[in-house]
């Protein structure tokens, strides 16, 4: 399984599930499924998540949806391959509250040789549909050797 951001930190633990970054791991994410094109990103809403309005901040919506999106990429792209988000574009379509339970799913829609096109789903309590989003995400053979160590 390859890098989700091509950077230098190694995208799974042990080569089964991916190692979320620092950032989703500050912010409480958790990967709660991880299966050949799937990755599924949740987390729930707590004080340190809202905005000044008092609601999920819209950053929240699109780290859980890039995590899930890459993921999802990284999923079922070769070992050897490594990946990272060329372009993501996200709706934000209703708001999250402190408590709420956030779920991130993907899809890949296609996978080329160099890019591929995913779409995300972020959902709260009884399927509320939080934001959408579609993205694009560059894949290299080997891992860029601009990208760390």
């Amino acid at each position: 399984m390859g890098s989700a951001d091509g950077g230098g930190v190694p995208m799974s633990h042990d080569g089964n599930v991916p190692r979320l970054t620092e950032l989703a791991e500050s912010l409480g994410m958790e990967i709660t499924e991880f299966s050949e094109g799937s990755c599924v990103v949740e987390l729930t809403v707590g004080r340190k998540h809202l905005n000044m309005g008092g609601v999920a901040h819209g950053g929240v919506h699109a780290t859980l949806l890039d995590t899930a999106m890459g993921g999802t990429l990284v999923s079922i792209i070769s070992k050897e391959e490594w990946c990272a988000t060329a372009q993501l574009d996200i709706s934000y379509l209703n708001s999250a509250n402190e408590g709420d339970h956030l779920v991130a799913t993907a899809e890949v829609v296609r996978r080329g040789r160099n890019l591929a096109h995913v779409e995300g789903r972020l959902v709260a309590a009884e399927g509320k549909l939080v934001a959408s989003a579609k993205g694009t995400w560059a894949i290299w053979e080997t891992r860029p050797k601009s990208r760390g160590a």
